[in-house]
Order: C-alpha cells, then structure tokens, then sequence
C-alpha cells in the first residue's frame, strides 16, 4: 500500500498479487476447497488449532491426504487460508455492504459496526489471529493494512487532524492477545463489546 494512500478502502485492497492472473478454479476442486476448510472451521472451533492435524481435517472433509496437501501444506496454511476467507467477507462489507458498516453512516457507527464484526472474527478464530499476528507481524498483514486504511478514513472522516494517533489507540483493543487476555480474565463477550462501544463513541463531535 503506498504512502499516498488516502485512507479509503477499494476493490482492489482486497486483491491478492496472484488474483489477477489466477485461472478459474474447477467445480470439484472448488468443492473440495470448501469442504476442507468448513472442516477446519469445525476442528479449529472444537480444538486448539495447535492440536489439530492435517489427517484429523482430511477425515472430517472426507478427502484423501493427497487432495489435502495439493492445496495446503500444513495446518498453518490451513489456518491462514480460512483468515482470509473470513477477513474478505468484512473487506467486503466495509466496502460496500449496507450501513452502519459499509458506507453511508456517521465515522462512530461504522466504527461501532468495525468492532462488532471484528469481535465476531475474533471470538470464533482469536487462537488463529494470535498465531498469525504475534508481535511486529500483526503491523505487516495485508488485513491490518485494510483495517488501518479503514480506521483513518473514518477518523479524518469525524474531523480530527492526529490521525495516526487516534487510529492507532482505536486498532489496540481489536489485538487477539487483547481479546485472550479479556476473556482470561473472565470478560463476557456482552461486556468487551460495550467497551469497545464506548470507544467507538469517541467519534463523535463532543457537544458541548
């Protein structure tokens, strides 16, 4: 993403380098694409993903080991696939899916509506986030880039000039290690989410 970025989020944000030039996926091995990952889905939701092996989704997708590994070479692979496929859908959304979270509402609701999606993303997939966002890495995925354009177009958006700043104190709490942290502690999802609403209040012209 350039430096010149203004902010907004596009179509082509959501575009992989190899998108453009990838050939037509065949039916069957669409098929099979989208039973090894709804099997993942299941293992990793039932189980620690770090638990899990590529012959336990094998047998839950009903798929041969070769089936399994010509697409995804390891458990990680697997994981970092089903992100994306989640983390495009909210791509999409923020895009041009209806308001509060697509375009077409105040900078503090769509926030709100950015944090309830995220928090959707974490609850059923934080143990893979984390494993994938560890440290400097959560800066460098192509997902926080999004997120980040998204944050700041909305900030700029509710007329503040510290841009970087705010952006970066609104992105905090959505960590995954945040989110363990929380419900390690004994948070309700109910309750982290009212905070991250309040945060998400913090848009609006104060009007006094």
């Amino acid at each position: 993403m350039s430096s010149c970025y203004d902010g907004r989020v596009t179509p082509r944000d959501l575009l992989g380098p190899a998108d453009a030039v990838r050939p037509p996926e065949r039916a069957d091995a669409a098929r099979n694409r989208r039973r090894v990952l709804d099997a993942a889905a299941r293992l990793f939701a039932q189980h620690d993903p770090r638990s899990v092996t590529m012959d336990d989704v094998a047998r839950a997708a009903g798929v041969g080991r070769a089936t399994l590994y010509r697409r995804y070479a390891s458990i990680g692979a697997l994981g970092e696939a089903l992100l994306d496929e989640h983390e495009r859908e909210l791509q999409a959304g923020i895009i041009s899916g209806p308001p509060p979270l697509g375009p077409g509402a105040d900078p503090a609701d769509r926030l709100t509506a950015f944090y309830r999606a995220m928090l959707g993303l974490l609850r059923h997939h934080a143990p893979l986030l984390l494993a994938s966002e560890v440290g400097r890495a959560r800066f460098e995925t192509g997902a926080y880039e999004v997120w980040r354009a998204h944050v700041r177009h909305l900030v700029r958006e509710a007329g503040r000039t510290d841009i970087e700043a705010v952006s970066e104190a609104l992105l905090a709490p959505l960590a995954p290690e945040v989110y363990l942290e929380q419900k390690r502690l004994g948070a309700a999802d109910d309750a982290i989410e009212g905070a991250l609403v309040l945060i998400a209040r913090s848009l609006r012209p104060d009007p006094g």
